[in-house]
Parts: structure tokens; C-alpha cells; sequence
């Protein structure tokens, strides 16, 4: 079943952002744009990768009006003792979500029960607090934080533009279409 167009559930989870412990709820979501990016767990091997990459791309996001969520099923505390301990995640300056007790990895649909963590779920959710966009990925599959910044760019054109859909690599500036029965037998 689509997880498109599916509102995101009330939720009031922990954070650890810029070496402070925060609370982030659904309220802080709405009227913004805004990125979940679930992980496995800290301390492993490819969410490093991907979580510096993001961190790489966030000033272009916050440029675009959107926040990015990390969100593991790790406390709190393991995000920040993992910040201590790495530096390439030392580097992330977004909000790291904890979600220990699933709460978030279920609403998404990304939880994975026999093993106590997420999959790899890439969420784009429009300022009214509804997915537009996701992904999920095998766990040995990282992602591209260049890509995911090239979607929401689109999943936000067309959020303004209704009449226009962007193609294959679509980059802000670049042609869009508009769909018409006209257009169908060219196709």
C-alpha cells in the first residue's frame, strides 16, 4: 500500500541537535517543508556515509525551506555519544531523532521488528504534514543526498505549479510539462 499523500501521526519524540537535547513534535513539521531520513542504528557502517553526505547538502535545504530529521531507534544519548565519538558526524548540525520506542519507524512504515530497527526510508513531507515522496532502500544501499535535494526541488515546483509535472532529472529552471489528452497521442 502508498504511503503517498498519508498524513504524518501526532508524535513528540527526543532530538540532540547542535550538542542540546530537544523535543521535536508533529507541530514543528507543519507550514515547512521537511525530510526524514531514517537509519538503521549509530555506530554502524554506511549510515556515517550517508547522514555526512546530508549534513554535506543541509545548508541547501534549509535554503529551500526544508528541515531534515535523522531518526534512528537509538536514544537520545547514543546520538550525542555518537556525535562525541565521530567525525564525520560531528558534522551534522540537523536534528537527530530519537526513536526508541518505534513510534516513528511504524507510522512511516519502515520499521523492521526481528531486528529492533528501521530500514533505510527516505521521506519527503509537504508543509500540511503529508508524505509527497519516499524511498526505501535495502540496508546495504546508501543514499544520495544530491538526489534527495533534486526531488524535494520538484516535489515543491509542482506543490506550487499544480498544472505542471517535472521529468526524468528535472532541475529547478529546466522544461516542465503540462499534461493534456492532447499531448497523449505524442507520447
Amino acid at each position: 500500500m502508498s504511503l503517498i499523500n498519508k498524513e504524518v501521526s501526532d508524535f513528540n519524540v527526543q532530538a540532540f541537535q547542535n550538542k542540546a537535547f530537544k523535543s521535536v513534535t508533529k507541530k514543528d513539521i507543519l507550514g515547512k517543508w521537511s525530510v526524514f531520513f531514517f537509519y538503521p542504528a549509530d555506530f554502524t557502517f554506511i549510515c556515517p556515509t550517508e547522514l555526512e553526505d546530508l549534513a554535506d547538502k543541509y545548508a541547501e535545504f534549509k535554503k529551500a525551506g526544508c528541515e531534515v530529521y535523522a531518526v534512528s531507534c537509538d536514544s537520545h544519548f547514543v546520538h550525542k555519544a555518537w556525535h562525541d565519538a565521530s567525525k564525520r558526524i560531528q558534522k551534522i548540525t540537523y536534528p537527530m531523532l530519537a526513536d526508541p520506542t518505534h513510534a516513528l519507524s511504524n507510522d512511516f512504515e519502515v520499521y523492521i521488528e526481528a531486528d529492533g530497527m528501521s530500514e533505510r526510508g527516505t521521506f519527503i513531507v509537504n508543509p500540511e504534514g503529508k508524505i509527497v515522496a519516499y524511498e526505501v532502500n535495502a540496508g546495504n544501499v546508501g543514499r544520495n543526498a544530491e538526489e534527495l535535494l533534486r526531488k524535494l526541488l520538484a516535489c515543491q515546483f509542482v506543490h506550487q505549479h499544480g498544472d505542471e509535472v517535472c521529468p526524468a532529472k528535472w532541475k529547478p529552471g529546466a522544461e516542465t510539462l503540462k499534461p493534456s489528452l492532447d499531448l497523449v497521442g505524442q507520447l
